[in-house]
């Protein structure tokens, strides 16, 4: 197996740091084990350029947010470098709880994981991003989940009130629970990671 690209290798370094040091619940914390563990082993990379949508435009506000931890700086930098190769695509699927905006005003990139970067089916890293005022719909995937939010939105769990987690903020969706986001006035940012090989 090739060597990691270094800028994907950098960010994915980044990512572990932040994740765990901003992830503290202990579900979190044993998900994450298992996922950077996996992640010290590469698999098939691929090359070639990016593909970003028009919403990818409102990404210049989300880099330009006001950070103050060092740790998230940083993996917030690392992305920056990775982003113009990342393929930006968008959810088809929509229960119908989405807003009326969300076709045109989201976007996810999966860094690692089924056409990512680097190929893999154990563990997904991603990021996803709203344009403002944009709710993503309801749903569900039976791998576990972590999120670590660069931004200001809200987020939901099961049939709870929506909640803002903040820039550093981070939760953990245990499998098969149903989830939302929604962003405010300004865009969302926010980066996950699935552990597949729990499911």
């Amino acid at each position: 197996m090739a060597a990691r690209r270094e800028d994907l290798q950098s960010f994915l370094e980044a990512a572990s740091i932040a994740f765990r040091q901003f992830a503290t619940a202990p579900s979190s914390q044993t998900s994450l084990q298992h996922i950077f563990a996996a992640l010290e082993k590469p698999c098939a990379q691929r090359g070639g350029a990016g593909s970003r949508l028009p919403v990818c435009e409102v990404l210049d506000s989300a880099f330009w947010v006001d950070i103050h931890h060092d740790t998230l700086r940083k993996l917030m930098d690392r992305f920056k470098a990775l982003e113009p190769i990342l393929e930006w695509r968008t959810r088809t699927k929509n229960d119908g709880t989405a807003s009326a905006n969300f076709a045109e005003g989201h976007a996810n990139a999966i860094v690692v994981g089924p056409g990512g970067l680097e190929s893999r089916e154990d563990v997904w890293l991603g990021v996803s991003l709203l344009a403002p005022n944009v709710r993503y719909p309801d749903h569900d995937h039976a791998p576990e989940e972590v999120y670590l939010v660069l931004s200001q939105g809200e987020f939901r769990q099961g049939d709870g009130e929506w909640f803002s987690p903040g820039i550093g903020g981070s939760f953990y969706n245990a499998p098969g629970i149903k989830h939302a986001m929604r962003s405010l006035d300004t865009p969302l940012l926010a980066f996950w990671a699935l552990r597949v090989d729990a499911a």
